[in-house]
């Protein structure tokens, strides 16, 4: 209460209405891994929130072009991967969230594609993750696909506890080459199992593999050779180009027949001779506009005439016999060198279509994350993310039974469970699974159950910050209540919470005698107890029937 001192009139504003808890996001994932613009080995990770793939372009460049070898016989062109490269797959996983309807997310390139992955750099991302506060979703794709299994489970069992110490996020973890029995015996992951969900098995997308036209080298069978390409200066540093392309071991030449003054210049092929005609005194410019013209309409050969500089100079005032064009040995042939060629279109377009249908397979986690996003925003973060469609797939790797997935499913012995994605006739590729690691702990057994309360405790948490400080007696107990109670009834209308009435819902607790003692509040404690009956997804549905008597 103020002390007033000069007569006057005062306004005081009275807060009569209880602070509120703002929900925190719930799907704000976090990938890490290396992309094309990346730093150094001995650099900190760069850390940044993009909201579309294109601000992922910008800030991180492309995907990893993949390397081909186009073999060429007599049955027609067919690919092979040539090598694996570093096989990083961070663009492609983003590029996959976003297509299952992921939002705004961060992304920690630890690397470039230049670097050789490492599970201390894998670390070293997820030591800046733990920086942001934002993220509540730990995602791993690349260091799945880019790391030795053991390697990867390490890197995992990092993230699992890291969630546990921040107690504001999850991981979505991968099985490494789909052996899932080797997944779960590997010690690495032992601890913090109700932090972290695995999904199982690998994924073909719609994601076309992204190349370049020079690392798809072509290979010949049948003694046909490598196509090539040399050229002829005539004239000068201002004069005609005369370049020809074609396969290695021809003997293209470049013959001239000057003609009258002031004719119009022609053009002659003879074999891989070609005859420049009528050309006396004429600049090299109008040769080369001459040539642009007589091309449309007339096979060229492999042969191409453009100018040099300005094309100013007389090439020939006379006659000049046939001058061979210099062509290098046969070089690796690519794709790239197939369309430099005139006369192999065919084989260019045929490989073109061969590649364009390559298709990207990834590791689940990336598509889970955006079904975690797409279920949230829909319908919550109470809403087990199963039976839920996964887009921008062909379907999965493998097929999951039934009996497979019984396995899966429920772990007897370890009791991490893995969640597996199944195709159905008619309805797709479908997530077919909803626990956590911890499959046999009835408390944490289920996703939604875990990120539920992973959302109530850090919404609370943030919004009962004003109180820290404030005297610690009735009034204050009794706005942390209001407030916290408010919010929970919120989530009760919302269906997150089991219960015909609030009360069976939730409670929350605060007081002296109740939740603390005189020696809590000496030592500035304030205890809140919350009790909240989360809703469980009916992940077995029964039908019962029998056989009635008739009764009439």
């Amino acid at each position: 209460m103020p002390v007033y001192k000069t007569p006057g009139v005062y306004v005081e504003e009275i807060s009569t209405l209880p602070p509120s808890v703002a929900e925190v996001a719930t799907a704000v994932p976090a990938f890490i891994g290396y992309s094309e613009v990346g730093p150094a080995d001995d650099a900190d990770p760069v850390v940044a929130r993009i909201t579309s793939l294109l601000e992922f372009k910008t800030l991180f460049g492309r995907a990893q072009r993949m390397k081909w070898k186009l073999s060429v016989d007599a049955a027609g062109p067919s690919i092979a991967p040539a090598g694996t490269g570093g096989g990083f797959t961070l663009y492609y996983a983003i590029s996959h969230y976003f297509k299952n309807g992921g939002g705004p997310c961060y992304v920690a390139s630890v690397g470039s594609y230049a670097a050789t992955p490492s599970k201390d750099r894998y670390i070293d991302g997820l030591a800046a993750i733990a920086k942001e506060d934002e993220p509540t979703l730990l995602v791993l794709t690349d260091a799945a696909s880019t790391l030795t299994a053991g390697a990867y489970l390490e890197v995992c069992a990092e993230a699992l506890g890291q969630c546990q110490a921040l107690g504001d996020r999850f991981t979505i973890l991968d099985v490494p080459g789909g052996k899932w029995d080797a997944f779960r015996n590997d010690p690495s992951l032992s601890a913090n199992l109700m932090y972290g969900a695995a999904y199982h098995p690998y994924l073909q997308t719609t994601l076309a593999v992204e190349y370049n036209e020079g690392d798809v080298t072509v290979l010949r069978t049948g003694g046909k050779p490598s196509t090539v390409s040399g050229s002829l200066i005539l004239g000068g540093a201002t004069g005609l180009t005369v370049s020809f392309t074609g396969t290695a071991g021809s003997m293209p030449a470049v013959a001239i027949t000057a003609g009258a003054k002031g004719a119009k210049p022609g053009f002659a092929l003879s074999g891989l001779t070609l005859t420049l005609s009528d050309i006396n005194a004429s600049a090299a410019a109008d040769i080369a506009t001459a040539w642009t013209t007589w091309k449309m309409t007339n096979n060229a050969g492999g042969f191409d005439v453009s100018k040099v500089g300005d094309g100013s100079a007389v090439v020939a005032t006379a006659d000049a016999p046939a001058a061979a064009i210099s062509l290098p040995a046969a070089a690796a042939d690519t794709l790239a060198s197939v369309k430099a060629s005139n006369n192999e279109t065919s084989l260019y377009s045929a490989a073109r279509l061969l590649l364009d249908a390559q298709r990207v397979v990834l590791p689940p986690s990336a598509a889970v994350a955006g079904i975690y996003a797409r279920v949230d925003r829909d319908q919550g973060v109470w809403k087990a993310p199963g039976n839920v469609g996964v887009l921008a797939v062909l379907g999965p790797v493998s097929k999951v039974t039934n009996d497979e997935q019984d396995r899966l499913n429920v772990d007897d012995t370890a009791g991490k469970s893995i969640n597996a994605i199944r195709a159905f006739t008619g309805k797709g590729t479908l997530v077919w699974g909803a626990r956590t690691l911890a499959g046999n702990d009835n408390e944490w057994r289920y996703v939604s159950v875990r990120r539920l309360f992973i959302t109530i405790e850090e919404s609370a948490r943030k919004a009962t910050s004003f109180a820290v400080f404030e005297a610690n007696d009735a009034t204050t107990w009794l706005k942390v209540k209001a407030m916290i109670e408010s919010y929970l009834y919120g989530l009760w209308e919302r269906g997150a919470l089991a219960g015909p009435k609030p009360e069976a819902a939730y409670y929350v607790n605060v007081g002296l005698g109740s939740t603390m003692t005189p020696q809590d509040v000496l030592e500035g404690r304030m205890v809140v107890e919350i009790g909240v009956a989360a809703v469980r997804p009916a992940e077995f549905i029964v039908l019962r029937f029998s056989h009635m008597l008739q009764t009439e």
